[in-house]
Order: C-alpha cells, then structure tokens, then sequence
C-alpha cells in the first residue's frame, strides 16, 4: 500500500527468484507499512498527537447470523474536535495495516486543512491491527480467529461506527470525506463505491487498486524501483544491479556466514546469506517509495530525496571498491541516516507498529503478483502462484482467493464500474512511488479525478506542509483541497433544497 504506507502493501510482493535462496524465502513488501522479520513486537513509545483516544464497541462479523457473529470487540478511533461545530463535515482516515497512530502521525495534511473547513477528524483504527484485535492476544492464533480479517470487514467496521458516530454527535447531517493512503486509500475508494450514502466523497492517495490479476504487467512495481535509481545515476543503477551476483558469489564461500556478517556490521552472526539480500532489497525499494522532497520519518529517520543520497553514496567510492561494498553503504542509509545505529540488527528486526495481520491478508485475499524483468536492478524472475498457494497453505491452512478483490470491487473493467456507479474520488499518485504504477492515473469522468506529480512519492500529499514543500507539492494539496470544498459546497447547496 500513513498514511501510509504498508502499507503498506508491501502486501505481496512474492517475487520467484533463484538468488542464493529459494524464491519463498524473498522479502514481502506491502503498502503502507514497512519489512519486518516479525520476531517480536517493540515497547515503543507512542507519539503525542492532538487527537482524545476512544473505543467503539464493533460487531466480530457483519455479514453472517452465526452464534459468534455478534460478538463485540473494541475499535479503537481517535478524535480531534478542536474546529468542529455541528453540522460541520466530518473527515475519516480510513485505517491500514498498523496501529492508528503511526497513520495519525503521518497525515498532517488532515489537520493542516481541519480549521478551513470546521472538520471533525477521525482516525479508525483497522480491525486486527493496534490494540483493535477482536480476540486479544489469541487473535493471530489460527484460520479460526484470523478468518474474520479481510477488506470486506473492515469497510463495514467504518460504515459502522461513522453512522453511530453521527447519531451520538446529533449531528447526522454533517457530509463524510472519507481520506486513505495505500491500502488506506485503497479502502478509501472501495468504501465510496460501497457506502456512498455514508461518504460524499474520497482522497485515495498511493492507492495501487489496478495491482490485481493481470490488470497492470507484474514486473511493474520493480522496474518503477529501478527507474527512480536510474533517473538519478546510470551507475548506481549499474551497481545494485551488479550486487546481487556478488552477494551470490560470496554465499559460497566455505566462512560466507561469518564474512557476510562482518560486512554488514551484523549485531549477531548470520544465519543466512539470504538475510542479507532481503535487507539490501528492502532498504532500496522502501528508499524508493519513501523519496520524498524533505526529510521525514516514515518508515525510517531519512534526509531529502534519499535515493539521490544514496547514488551519491556509491558514485563517490573509488572505481576499486565492490559494488556489494557500494551497496552495503548506501543500504546504512536507510537504517542509519540518524548514526545512532553500531551494528544492525539484520535478522532480529522488530515490529514497531503491530503489522502482524498482513500476511494473512496476502495469503487470502490481496493477492498482487509482482515479477523483476530484465530491466530491474533486482535479479529477473517470475511469479509460482502455486508455490505461494502452497506456502500459505503450509502456514494457515487455506488458500489464497486470487480473483477476490477483482470480484468484489472490480476488475479489468474496473475503471469502466468507476464512470458509471462511481462519483467524487480523487486519486493522487506521485511517479517516483512505486506503487504508483498500479493506481488510477487518468481522469475518469468529471467528478473521478487522477492527480498525478512527476516528482511524488508515498502518499507524499498527506504529509504535513512545512516551508521548503516544492511548489509542484503546494498545488496538489491546493487542488485536492478545492475538489473537496466542491463537493461539500454540491451537498450542502442539494440539503438546502432538500
């Protein structure tokens, strides 16, 4: 997929390639969100935001009259008031794969715009995500439990609790935008297309909502990766490329284990060469999504336009040195721009904001096949849905529904569904994201608006505005701000003469 961004996702990257490892051993990126080996949850502080925290008693299953359908666990949701009056609209981040406060965290443009039109914000938190998990610490247990996380859910969750919302606020009137990015964006829409008497309108952000089936090529995503490092300097470029058949040369050397662990600084010894490839590969692909023109900490502590840093990293070492050497040090970047780091935690990273439930979301429902083409950085291979249908088996015990979303909100067709049942979306998508490639790049109809920066990345647009913003930035958040009062100035003209 903050706002996103998983993520953000990344959901599925499953690519199938023959580098040192077997294919299901390659690192799973998702909107919104950001790699983690998952061993353990970290104890960090949560940041200090303007928003009072509350929690919505919410239905386990919308859809079914089963004994245990009804029952109710607590939906966090955070609430900033401050400019709000009744009758006023009403702005609802759709919540990703995450705690809600990472998301609250990084979409500032919500508070940003709140004072201009007397919003209410609310931030939801999604179901089996924070501290929203329907069967506490038993929750990730099983299909059992598990089987009650998907999309579907989640949107009803929203619908749900913004209608109860409106009730206890007397205030049942006031028109919902509903905002996401990433895979909250892509909730964003689907919620619009499915409860548009809820929402009158939504700002979907990064929302890769064309990366199913075969809608858009497979190798996509990573040939959008390798063109942001090529864009900046062929020969970085050149030498990730050139890395990974390195790395594979190095894997079988009789110490390689002890060598690998010495040149990338490891805390503790590695226990696979494989380890090592995924933490190159995921610092150069969050780096690329995270390219934005100020400094930030998303997904890491990075400075301005962190790819450029990082092909000035490996331009500037002297033609002797190896490209995995080059690779390595540009990587510390991503990990290390605060220098605070002594070693890296390579194969002990920890899970700073409770992505637990993504895997089980690859595995049924957001299936995204991604494949590297020749043009890529990262080594050529292809997509075994027969082998990940196998592996999700092994882990859950189901297999993956890879025609779901398509069936459910759309397919090929699906920008054909948008013109004629879809009204008041805005996609916004910035060309250096990679997940870019996957979401709605042209205008659909008059009220169905593709916004699209040359220079964007992640959901860029939701950050918060600060003075050295680039003027291409300025003018997006000014247009998406003008689309919104529009619709907020249609629905408040229509209830007048209602």
């Amino acid at each position: 997929m903050a706002s996103s961004l998983s993520p953000f996702f990344l959901f599925l990257i499953t690519c199938s390639a023959t580098l040192i490892t077997p294919a299901n051993s390659l690192p799973t990126f998702f909107p919104g969100a950001t790699y983690q080996s998952l061993i353990k949850q970290a104890k960090t502080p949560k940041p200090k935001l303007p928003f009072k925290v509350h929690y919505f008693p919410q239905t386990l299953d919308h859809f079914t009259f089963q004994p245990k359908s009804s029952k109710i666990f607590y939906q966090k949701y955070l609430i900033n008031s401050h400019y709000w009056h009744k009758g006023a609209p009403i702005f609802v981040y759709t919540g990703n794969e995450g705690d809600i406060e990472w998301f609250a965290a990084n979409t500032g443009f919500m508070l940003d715009i709140a004072p201009k039109f007397k919003a209410l914000l609310v931030f939801i938190e999604h179901r089996f995500y924070g501290e929203s998990t329907p069967f506490g610490k038993e929750s990730y247990k099983s299909a059992k439990t598990l089987g009650y996380l998907n999309s579907q859910q989640a949107l009803a969750d929203f619908a749900v609790l913004i209608r109860n919302l409106k009730q206890n606020l007397s205030s049942e009137a006031s028109p919902v935008v509903v905002f996401g990015g990433s895979y909250g964006g892509m909730l964003a829409a689907w919620f619009r297309l499915k409860y548009p008497h809820i929402a009158i309108g939504a700002l979907a952000s990064s929302a890769p909502i064309l990366q199913f089936d075969k809608i858009i090529p497979w190798s996509s995503f990573y040939d959008a990766v390798s063109q942001d490092f090529k864009d900046v300097s062929w020969n970085c470029y050149e030498v990730i490329k050139g890395s990974w058949e390195e790395l594979e040369a190095m894997s079988t050397q009789k110490e390689a284990l002890a060598e690998l662990s010495k040149a990338f600084r490891t805390c503790k010894s590695l226990h696979s060469t494989a380890s090592a490839r995924d933490w190159l590969w995921t610092a150069f692909v969050y780096t690329a999504m995270v390219n934005y023109p100020t400094e930030a900490n998303f997904l890491k502590p990075l400075p301005a336009y962190p790819v450029q840093e990082m092909c000035k990293i490996i331009d500037k070492f002297p033609s002797g040195a190896t490209k995995l050497s080059r690779s390595f040090a540009a990587a510390s970047l991503y990990y290390n721009y605060s220098r605070a780091e002594n070693c890296f935690e390579i194969e002990h990273e920890v899970d700073t904001h409770g992505l637990h439930g993504w895997d089980w979301q690859t595995c049924t429902e957001m299936v995204m096949p991604m494949t590297c083409s020749k043009e890529s950085m990262f080594p050529p291979s292809g997509f075994d849905y027969e082998e990940f249908a196998e592996q999700c088996q092994m882990k859950y015990e189901v297999l993956p529904r890879p025609h779901w979303i398509t069936t459910e909100f759309g397919g090929e067709r699906i920008q054909k569904v948008l013109k004629k049942f879809g009204s008041n979306i805005i996609f916004s998508n910035g060309m250096q994201d990679p997940w870019s490639r996957g979401g709605v790049l042209k205008n659909i109809s008059a009220s169905i608006i593709a916004l699209v920066t040359k220079k964007g990345a992640h959901h860029v647009d939701f950050r918060s505005a600060t003075k050295d913003d680039p003027d291409w930035l300025v003018e997006q958040r000014r247009q998406e701000v003008e689309i919104i009062q529009k619709w907020l100035n249609e629905y408040y003209a229509d209830l007048r003469h209602a």
